[in-house]
Protein backbone atom coordinates (compact mmCIF):
# COMPACT_ATOMS: atom_id res chain seq x y z
CA UNK A 1 0.00 0.00 0.00
CA UNK A 2 1.32 3.44 -0.87
CA UNK A 3 0.04 6.91 -0.07
CA UNK A 4 0.76 9.70 -2.52
CA UNK A 5 -0.31 13.12 -1.25
CA UNK A 6 0.77 16.14 -3.21
CA UNK A 7 0.21 19.82 -3.42
CA UNK A 8 1.69 23.08 -4.54
CA UNK A 9 2.69 26.25 -2.82
CA UNK A 10 3.71 29.18 -4.90
CA UNK A 11 5.88 27.88 -7.70
CA UNK A 12 6.81 24.56 -6.05
CA UNK A 13 5.07 21.19 -6.48
CA UNK A 14 5.66 18.66 -3.70
CA UNK A 15 4.80 14.96 -3.92
CA UNK A 16 5.37 12.61 -0.98
CA UNK A 17 5.19 8.86 -1.54
CA UNK A 18 5.01 6.68 1.59
CA UNK A 19 4.73 2.90 1.60
CA UNK A 20 4.12 0.27 4.25
CA UNK A 21 7.15 -1.83 3.34
CA UNK A 22 10.16 -2.94 5.33
CA UNK A 23 12.44 -0.06 4.34
CA UNK A 24 16.04 -0.33 3.27
CA UNK A 25 15.58 1.26 -0.16
CA UNK A 26 19.04 2.20 -1.44
CA UNK A 27 19.67 4.21 -4.62
CA UNK A 28 23.02 2.41 -4.99
CA UNK A 29 21.24 -0.96 -5.17
CA UNK A 30 19.73 -0.52 -8.61
CA UNK A 31 18.62 1.89 -11.30
CA UNK A 32 15.11 2.78 -10.09
CA UNK A 33 15.82 5.39 -7.42
CA UNK A 34 18.96 6.55 -9.23
CA UNK A 35 16.91 7.11 -12.37
CA UNK A 36 14.30 9.08 -10.43
CA UNK A 37 17.04 11.22 -8.89
CA UNK A 38 18.45 12.00 -12.37
CA UNK A 39 15.02 12.87 -13.78
CA UNK A 40 14.09 15.11 -10.87
CA UNK A 41 17.48 16.83 -11.05
CA UNK A 42 17.11 17.42 -14.79
CA UNK A 43 14.30 19.90 -14.07
CA UNK A 44 16.07 21.50 -11.09
CA UNK A 45 13.99 19.56 -8.58
CA UNK A 46 15.02 17.81 -5.39
CA UNK A 47 14.40 14.32 -4.09
CA UNK A 48 14.79 13.06 -0.53
CA UNK A 49 14.69 9.32 0.18
CA UNK A 50 14.19 8.20 3.77
CA UNK A 51 14.05 4.42 4.12
CA UNK A 52 15.22 3.11 7.48
CA UNK A 53 15.37 -0.64 8.08
CA UNK A 54 11.94 -1.66 9.34
CA UNK A 55 10.26 0.98 7.16
CA UNK A 56 8.45 2.82 5.98
CA UNK A 57 10.06 4.31 2.90
CA UNK A 58 9.23 7.96 2.29
CA UNK A 59 10.23 9.65 -0.98
CA UNK A 60 9.70 13.41 -1.16
CA UNK A 61 10.01 15.15 -4.52
CA UNK A 62 9.89 18.91 -5.01
CA UNK A 63 9.64 20.31 -8.52
CA UNK A 64 9.64 23.92 -9.69
CA UNK A 65 6.41 24.72 -11.49
CA UNK A 66 6.60 28.47 -12.07
CA UNK A 67 4.33 29.90 -14.69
Amino acid sequence: VARVPGGSRGDLLRVVVTDDGVGGADPAGGTGLTGLRKRVGSVDGTILINSPQGGPTVVTVELPCGL
